[in-house]
């Protein structure tokens, strides 16, 4: 649907949705209810500020997630015009070439052609040799919280960990480390809703900044290749197909982002939970073989770290009766569907001995998480680690959100262990 062509006055999906308001701190000190409240109200609703169609059940979103007429771009198929929406000003081209270039916002054949190039490079073989250099540096790393009684779990444990093992991976020296997470954390900015000029401006900068700093480092790999995944996406090829130089460096930003974003707050977020529901840390902690596994799951699905992920409508379909025309844009709620009661039995219990769990925060379809191995053995080795070497681990400080909505997270997460 084109924006210019909603008429909400014909729409009874158009009542005020009061309930859903990603700016409020109380919203976002707790959304579930609010969820509850859009599943219980319909299956799609217009939301007026963002100008989209919020779909909360997951049945749908599931759906939505592999229907090929959304995508996660419409420019391999129409212009900004044709489309009817506005192209992004010029001053933010740096963002939007390196995040254009990405696989996550392309679509076929593009988004084909380089998700199996980076297959190639991006292997479970890679990804298993991995496991003993992340059980090493999660212990080391909780063994200073430890040493210190506690601190920051964010920024000790939570932070360090992910950004260490993509570094690791992608081959970046740990002197040049240090920037890589504000880089980040700048240029995910715009993937919250209705991001402000300020947050703009950030992100173009980190992205100039990134993508200078890449291209520098691909220059050196390919003067001296060395067994890392950088060196890798740069040899990948197939029948004559090779990445460009933008998308080595888009690809290396992407897996950087979300490598390291969902899973700094998948750990808060499930120590925090943890924390709320000591019957369930207690069971964790009395069997920590059997329930790590399932405890990933199960956080990542109680309080998730990507609230939402967005999908431009390429061609009409069709929610609950519902038209949503071509030009439209959907926001497929991941944190409605990981509690929908429909999938969930009780849904708003934190239950870690829950043995089907068909959530959907690594996303579905083509665009599912290729990081999604990595971050479970990531998650893993931090809770196993904490749970051996802190069995006392406690809450020191009830913690602040971040005043994000897509990117649930916290500020910090004060321990003492």
């Amino acid at each position: 649907m084109n924006d210019s062509t909603h008429d909400s006055a014909n729409d009874p999906t158009d009542a005020p949705t009061p309930d859903f308001a990603p700016w409020s701190p109380t919203f976002l000190a707790d959304p579930y209810p609010a969820y509850a409240t859009l599943r219980a109200r319909g299956r799609v609703h217009w939301f007026e500020p963002t100008r989209q169609w919020l779909v909360p059940h997951h049945a749908d979103v599931s759906a939505l997630l592999r229907d090929r007429r959304l995508g996660r771009t419409y420019q391999h198929r129409f212009t900004h015009e044709e489309f009817g929406r506005t192209a992004p000003p010029p001053e933010h081209e740096p963002f939007h070439v390196l995040n254009d270039n990405g696989m996550l916002d392309l679509e076929a054949p593009d988004h084909t052609r380089i998700r199996r190039l980076v297959s190639k490079a991006f292997t479970p073989r890679t990804v298993t040799q991995l496991i003993p250099y992340v059980d090493q540096l999660a212990s080391d790393l909780v063994a200073a919280l430890v040493v210190n009684g506690g601190g920051d779990l964010l920024s000790s444990v939570a932070e360090p960990l992910p950004v260490a093992v993509i570094a690791q991976m992608l081959g970046i020296p740990e002197s040049d480390r240090a920037p890589l997470r504000p880089w980040s954390a700048d240029i995910c900015g715009m993937y919250e809703l209705n991001p402000s000029p300020e947050t703009a401006e950030r992100a173009v900068r980190a992205s100039l900044e990134f993508t200078a700093y890449l291209r520098e480092l691909i220059g050196i790999r390919r003067r001296t290749p060395g067994d890392d995944l950088l060196s890798g996406l740069i040899a990948a090829h197939e029948d004559g197909e090779r990445l460009t130089e933008q998308e080595v460096i888009s690809t290396c930003v992407l897996l950087l982002n979300a490598g390291h974003e969902a899973t700094v707050n998948a750990t808060t977020n499930g120590w925090h939970a943890l924390f709320r529901h000591p019957e369930q840390l207690a069971l964790l902690r009395a069997n920590p073989q059997d329930l790590v596994p399932q405890a990933v799951e199960e956080l990542m699905r109680y309080d998730t770290p990507l609230q939402l992920f967005e999908r431009w409508v390429l061609d009409d379909i069709e929610v609950d009766g519902v038209t949503i025309e071509r030009g439209a844009e959907v926001a497929l709620l991941f944190g409605s569907a990981n509690h929908d009661p429909a999938v969930f039995a009780h849904p708003e219990r934190l239950d870690l001995t829950r043995a089907e769990n068909p959530h959907i925060s690594f996303s579905a379809g083509i665009h599912y998480c290729i990081g999604a191995p990595l971050a479970r053995i990531e998650l893993a080795a931090s809770m196993r680690a904490l749970l051996d070497q802190a069995p006392n681990l406690r809450l020191a400080a009830e913690p602040e959100r971040r005043p994000n909505f897509v990117m649930r997270g916290l500020r910090e997460l004060l321990v003492e262990a």
